[in-house]
């Protein structure tokens, strides 16, 4: 950066008014990663962003032990040279991540304004973000026990708030942790929309996002008492009893191989028409199974 022509060598420099500052971007490097042929369910498209609706399964973007097979590589292929490249040589068109096991929407950048416009959408919590999920429990503003528990309340409408801080977990650094000291400010809203047994012992639920941390919902809904049936991560070793549900039901639950979360809704302002613009996400077939299996 330079101030009136001279090297700003401090970035705390004050400027005065009148002066003329220069600001030198780096150019965006080439990417080492190579395009692969991994077919897209592409939900909407222009010459600004792409949105899709990723599989469980699918990586994001390279990481140590995945560098290739990912979301990113696809998209390289799919996009060509018109992917973004803000956000650096790893993950290029990628401004927020969904899990490799979480299906459903998520949008990518083809054009630097456009990553720079949705980037600055999520950072101000401005995205709509909802979530379909099958837990154990009921999470209901009858259970006393959701009423004592910290960082745990209800809004009118039976909606569960949850609000904590999320940090990794001091001793398994893949994890989150809820926290309540340090972290990183984490809210995370749900309702019931069915439940299934009697007494009911599952539910599928809408959750969505004030804010976005990593694993945020199933590290929440898991604090709540109510963590993802297929979780292996945070649902524990919990299973569904016999007695109050259909066996086939009990028996897909219990086999489940990924979190049953998917991401249901995406909306979001084009970040260069200006177009409010909102896309829904139909459940994959294996949530959908295990839907019709608890209802019996």
């Amino acid at each position: 950066m330079r101030i009136d022509g001279v090297v700003a060598r401090d970035a705390k420099a004050r400027v005065g008014a009148g002066a003329r500052v220069e600001i030198t971007l780096p150019q965006a490097t080439e990417s080492h990663i190579g395009p692969e042929a991994i077919a897209l369910d592409v939900v909407y498209e222009d010459d600004d962003l792409i949105v899709i609706d990723k599989p469980a399964g699918l990586v994001v973007h390279p990481a140590p032990g995945t560098p290739s097979g990912t979301l990113v590589n696809a998209l390289i292929h799919h996009c060509g040279e018109s992917l973004s490249g803000v956000g650096g040589s790893k993950r290029p068109g990628i401004v927020h991540r969904i899990d490799k096991e979480t299906s459903g929407l998520l949008v990518a950048a083809k054009s630097d304004r456009a990553h720079q416009g949705l980037a600055a959408q999520f950072e101000a919590h401005e995205v709509e973000r909802h979530y379909l999920a099958v837990v154990h429990g009921l999470p209901d503003a009858n259970d006393p026990r959701l009423r004592g528990l910290r960082g745990v309340g209800f809004e009118p409408g039976n909606v569960l708030r949850i609000t904590t801080q999320l940090a990794r977990h001091r001793t398994d650094r893949q994890k989150q942790a809820v926290v309540f000291d340090g972290g990183r400010h984490a809210v995370t809203r749900a309702r019931v929309l069915e439940s299934f047994g009697e007494p009911a012992c599952a539910a599928l639920v809408e959750c969505w996002l004030e804010t976005g941390r990593t694993h945020q919902i199933r590290v929440h809904m898991a604090h709540a008492g109510h963590g993802l049936i297929g979780d292996p991560v945070y649902g524990g070793r919990r299973k569904l009893p016999l007695r109050a549900l259909p066996e086939q039901g009990v028996v897909l639950a219990a086999a489940f191989p990924r979190q049953a979360l998917h991401a249901a809704t995406l909306g979001f302002t084009h970040p260069v028409s200006g177009a409010l613009l909102r896309f829904s996400a139909r459940l994959p077939a294996d949530m959908t199974a295990l839907l019709d299996a608890l209802r019996g």
